[in-house]
């Protein structure tokens, strides 16, 4: 695929799943494909869910966090970008942080940006497609 490529906070978490194995693997493939992109929040919400689901303690949740920057170019937003959440969450009716998600993707250049939560193949501001890779069509089930 083309274009630069955002990961949403649920694909980190499939990649890390003993229980989801066909989405782990799917999750995988799509980390290890490239150098993709993720944001601080994506990390954030990553660990707040590896404490309170996965009972992980701090250093492995360290280990993650440094295996995530080893994997992905990381952005951070600006006010501007949460200016530009809002907007997107008033039109396309997502909640504030998919919408922080959204318009950091859009801000760092995304043409794909791959999540399970969000409407696949929903084209936001005629410039990034929300993709789900579980669906049966992206991954050949």
């Amino acid at each position: 695929m083309k274009g630069r490529i955002f990961i949403d906070t649920n694909i980190i978490l499939y990649s890390y799943s003993k229980t989801e194995l066909e989405k782990s693997e799917v999750a995988n493939s799509l980390i290890f494909e490239t150098k993709n992109l993720i944001s601080n929040q994506v990390i954030n919400e990553t660990i707040n869910i590896l404490y309170k689901k996965y009972n992980l303690n701090s250093q492995q949740i360290e280990d993650v966090i440094l295996e995530l920057d080893d994997n992905f170019e990381i952005c951070n937003f600006t006010i501007k970008t949460q200016v530009k959440a809002l907007r997107i969450k008033e039109k396309y009716k997502y909640q504030y942080y998919d919408s922080l998600i959204i318009a950091t993707a859009l801000e760092s250049g995304c043409s794909i940006l791959y999540s399970e939560d969000m409407q696949h193949n929903q084209i936001i501001e005629n410039k990034i497609t929300i993709i789900n890779p579980f669906t049966k069509e992206n991954n050949g089930n």
